[in-house]
Parts: structure tokens; C-alpha cells; sequence
């Protein structure tokens, strides 16, 4: 099997070309570097099952692939609001050229889509059957919007021309490889508390997250691309917890004084977010595995080595 890990280098993309090369599969990883690091492939760089490919996929490729993973995306909201226009073309025409590449090689083609399809949910957990309360004018619209748009267009390739295709709809996952200058709220507080700082918290940190650990979520996508499944389904972790509480065990971990910062709240930003897992349990027999006490062990293990 050849796989095209677009995103490649990124958090997780970059997982995704890892595990495949441990599992003796041969891959090629698609980036452009614009936020993914090919620190994130020192492991697998010259393993020669792996290639590499410094592009975009808003370019035309002519390849020949078997499994097409789709991750090129900043999911940073910090990131993807800076340049909006550039999320929006990744979703439409990014995946569209991939959905092509896809189509020529009767490929499987599993998206990555986002929990922030969701927007701010009204009841929880989120099920796959909620459409979603989205302001799709608000800043952080070119992401979930985009994201929205990307399994609109994944699920009419299959309508029209009989795709083997797969959507993802992935809530917020941790550990190595993560960025640590996103500002996303696990690797942030983390990297605040090594370096014994002030942990910056928006609001008034009640808002909640349910977290899953990287290797749980790699094992449920690898068990996905492999059956003749579509989806949507969510795949993420099951236990709420507010920010507030994430920054207090992540201080005892690290045997450190809580410093908080509490910063203005982010406009737009979903108040809660848990995801249903019924649907993936049942039809996968998939479900995370680590908790959140040991994910957080081998995440803060993995980040103390970026300490200078």
C-alpha cells in the first residue's frame, strides 16, 4: 500500500506517517512547512519506505497512491485567522485536488474534519446528527465553515462517483509532536508551567474540553481507512474538563505553584465541548484507552526535551 499523508509534518499528520512506517507501509508526506516541522519525521526521514514532498495542495500532483490522508490544515485558531482567505481555499480547493487524485486512483480518502463544526453546541455530548450553531461571519468561521464545506464536497465525490471515503471529526487531542507556539490551550499551559510561568487562561476558565491522547486517536483513524465504513464520526475523549482544572493538574504534575493569568475571553470561542462516541465504539470497537493523568506524564516527557 502507498499512502499521501498530506499535512504530513504536522501534530497529526505527522503521527499518521509514523505509525504507517513502524508498520512496514510505504508513504509519502505532502507539506508545504507553513506550520508543520520536519523535526516531527526525524525518526522516519530516511527510512526508505518514506518520501517527502515540500508542496501545497492547492498545487496539481500526478501521483500514484492507494490511501490519500488528508490533513492539511492549520487547526490553530491563532494561526488560521491570520490568513482566513488560505483556510478557505485549503477546504475548497485543496481538498477538491485531492479528492481528483483520489478519483483517478480509486483511492480510499479519509478528511479530517474538526469538532468545530459544531460551533457553540446547545445540548452535549455533540452527536454526528447535530448540525452545528455556527456565526459564519464571526473570525473563527473560515476554519469550521471550511471544514464544513471540505465533508460537503468529500460526501458528493462519493454520491457521484462512488468514492471509498472516510470523515473524521476530530475533538482536541495531545501529546508529542504537538506545536508549541499555536496557542492551543494543552501545549501552552504545559510550556507555561515548565518554564514556571504564568499560566494565561481566557475567561474565566470554566469553559470545558474532553482530551484525547494522540495514540488513541491514531489507532481509531488506522482502523477507519481500513474498513469500507464513511461516516461522519467523532473520535476524541469522553471526560469534560474545564481549563481552569486542566492548568491545576498540570501545576501538581510539574510539583509547581499555580500562577494564573486570566486573559479576556476569545470572541466566538465554543463554551463547551464533549463528543458522542457511541456510533465509532459500536462500529469500529474503538474507544480512547488512556487517561488523561498518563497522557499528560508522556506529553509533558515529550515537550520538557523543547526546553532550551
Amino acid at each position: 500500500m502507498l499512502n499521501l499523508v498530506t499535512g504530513g509534518a504536522g501534530f497529526l499528520g505527522s503521527h499518521i506517517c509514523n505509525y504507517l512506517i513502524k508498520n512496514d507501509e510505504n508513504v509519502i508526506c505532502l507539506d508545504d512547512l507553513s506550520s508543520g516541522k520536519m523535526s516531527n519525521l526525524k525518526n522516519i526521514i530516511n527510512n526508505k519506505k518514506f518520501s517527502f514532498i515540500k508542496n501545497s495542495v492547492l498545487n496539481d500532483f500526478e501521483l500514484e497512491v492507494d490511501n490519500i490522508w488528508h490533513f492539511a490544515c492549520s487547526a490553530s485558531p491563532s494561526e488560521y485567522v491570520k490568513n482566513p482567505v488560505k483556510t478557505n481555499k485549503l477546504a475548497f480547493i485543496g481538498t477538491s485536488k485531492m479528492l481528483e487524485l483520489a478519483k483517478k486512483n480509486n483511492a480510499k480518502f479519509l478528511l479530517a474534519s474538526s469538532s468545530e463544526i459544531y460551533g457553540n453546541p446547545r445540548t452535549l455530548p455533540q452527536k454526528e446528527n447535530i448540525i452545528g450553531d455556527i456565526n459564519h461571519l464571526d473570525t473563527r468561521a473560515c476554519y469550521a465553515e471550511a471544514k464544513k464545506l471540505s465533508e460537503t464536497l468529500t460526501y458528493d465525490y462519493r454520491r457521484m462517483f462512488n468514492l471509498d471515503v472516510k470523515i473524521a471529526r476530530i475533538f482536541n487531542t495531545y501529546g508529542s509532536n504537538m506545536s508549541i507556539n499555536d496557542g492551543r490551550v494543552m501545549a501552552t499551559l504545559i510550556m507555561q508551567g515548565l518554564k514556571n510561568e504564568e499560566m494565561t487562561i481566557n475567561g474565566d476558565g470554566k469553559q470545558t474540553r474532553s482530551f484525547c491522547f494522540v495514540d488513541d486517536l491514531i489507532e481509531g483513524l488506522m482502523r477507519f481507512m481500513k474498513s469500507d465504513l464513511t461516516g461522519p464520526y467523532n473520535f476524541g475523549g469522553t471526560e469534560q474538563i474545564s481549563i481552569l482544572d486542566l492548568a491545576k493538574i498540570i501545576s501538581k504534575k510539574l510539583d509547581r505553584e499555580l500562577k494564573v493569568k486570566y486573559c479576556q475571553s476569545i470572541k466566538d470561542e465554543p463554551k463547551l465541548r464533549c463528543p458522542c462516541i457511541k456510533k465509532v465504539s459500536k462500529a469500529l470497537n474503538w474507544e480512547p484507552k488512556v487517561d488523561l493523568d498518563s497522557g499528560l506524564s508522556k506529553t509533558i516527557k515529550s515537550l520538557k526535551t523543547l526546553i532550551k
